[in-house]
């Protein structure tokens, strides 16, 4: 696969023709509304096998083989060149395709209210890139009993595809996390064998073979509590067959106070079968403009992460969206940012003849422009470029793989890119 930035003057053709392809096979691989109209600064994923490279000043053959993780020799050979003659500014260089790593890659779905055709269609579409499927979410009631949200026929479809089934477990009430719910299930242990006895029924029932903890926003002395109920979660689950795993809020160091401190990396990796961290939120709804998950801090929470946690079970995580801030922007007393995907972005930046331009340092695009009534808007989202980078750390960590947030928004060359840099373990049991 090749990632290309759309400049001035470009046309599908013209890129088509640079790299060998159809205009078809372009439009179709990146779902692009209307193949006439392109954004400056859009990204492509051309669906070619291997990619390109062109040569910039000052490179050497053995400089462009170290960069793709090849060979001189290898260059050399699919490019029909001596290894030892000078390459020119511009040349043209074929870069073969090379191993990829295994990874998995989780999933999470949220049916509120209802399970649409629509999200049937998307998990379908989407099951063959996956691990697991993970449905969010059954919460966790104060007696110990669980609220489950509608799951239609998902999990027959996941199973079939050999994807495992994936339980998350919240404390969530009215759609918000509880510290309050959280501290009494954990102080009240007749309410969590309760609780475990029915996640078990409701696992065996529906398949779902990991249970995945996602308990957020707790009171931080709380902390130990966490760790206990885990450990006695863990103890009900394995004997009954099941994986245990768990949400991790982003945390560079161990951080004991606010509404991260609950969690305790060491001590959870320990206890569960693996973990996904939750790396975005950098940018969020009430935030100023900025990268969702800039590649920077996400590094920093990783780097920890393998320092107290065995890197085969960890995940990163990723969003699959990106927002829409307006002027004045929070906190400032603006209106909250709406949550927008990729393809709503590139939408977004067509519609008001905006160019989109790369932040290098936080590895995101981003793009400015006014509306109609004329308030200021700040739209930062994700790209080819950015989850390539996530991608890369992935490998250079060598992590277990990747968690996304969530079904439902449309990222087609997020897939592409997935499926071209791993071979997606599939662990159904």
């Amino acid at each position: 696969m090749q990632i290309h930035v759309v400049r001035q003057g470009q046309n599908l053709y013209r890129i088509a023709q640079r790299y060998g392809t159809s205009v078809q096979s372009i439009a179709q691989a990146n779902e692009l509304p209307d193949p006439s109209k392109l954004v400056v600064g859009q990204t492509l994923v051309i669906p070619i096998t291997g990619r390109y490279h062109w040569v910039q000043q000052g490179q050497s053959l053995s400089e462009i083989a170290r960069v793709y993780g090849t060979t001189v020799s290898e260059l050399a050979r699919v490019n029909n060149i001596s290894p030892s003659a000078p390459l020119r500014v511009g040349q043209r260089l074929y870069i073969p395709p090379g191993p990829k790593p295994t990874a998995d890659a989780l999933l999470y779905v949220e049916p509120r209210t209802s399970v649409s055709e629509a999200m049937i269609r998307e998990v379908r579409n989407r099951v063959g890139s996956l691990t697991y499927l993970a449905m969010f979410s059954y919460q966790v009631n104060r007696n110990g009993s669980l609220t489950a949200p509608p799951i239609d026929n998902i999990p027959a479809i996941a199973r079939a595809a050999r994807v495992t089934n994936v339980m998350v477990v919240t404390n969530l009430e009215e759609y918000e996390f509880s510290a309050d719910l959280a501290h009494a299930i954990f102080t009240n242990e007749a309410a969590q064998n309760q609780l475990f006895g029915n996640i078990i029924q409701v696992a065996n029932t529906v398949g779902y073979r990991d249970i995945h903890f996602d308990f957020e926003i707790m009171n931080p002395e709380d902390r130990e509590l966490y760790n206990t109920f885990l450990r006695r979660a863990r103890d009900r689950i394995h004997a009954a067959g099941l994986m245990l795993s768990a949400a991790l809020a982003p945390k560079a160091s161990d951080v004991t106070t606010g509404i991260y401190g609950a969690h305790d990396y060491a001590t959870i990796g320990g206890i569960v079968d693996f973990v996904a961290l939750m790396t975005y939120e950098w940018g969020y709804t009430y935030s100023t403009p900025q990268a969702v998950s800039p590649i920077g801090p996400v590094r920093n929470v990783v780097r920890y992460a393998v320092s107290v946690i065995p890197r085969n079970k960890i995940l990163l995580g990723q969003n699959l969206y990106g927002y829409d801030w307006t002027a004045p922007y929070p906190p400032a007393g603006g209106p909250p940012a709406r949550a927008v995907s990729p393809q709503q972005a590139i939408a977004i930046a067509l519609r008001e003849n905006a160019d989109i331009q790369y932040d290098t340092e936080a590895q995101a695009p981003f793009f400015r422009y006014i509306d109609d009534a004329g308030r200021q808007h700040e739209v930062w989202f994700e790209d080819a470029r950015s989850i390539q980078a996530k991608f890369d750390l992935i490998k250079q960590f060598r992590l277990r793989g990747i968690m996304y947030w969530k079904l439902g928004l449309a990222f087609p060359q997020n897939w592409l890119l997935l499926q071209d840099n791993f071979t997606i373990a599939k662990r159904m049991t």
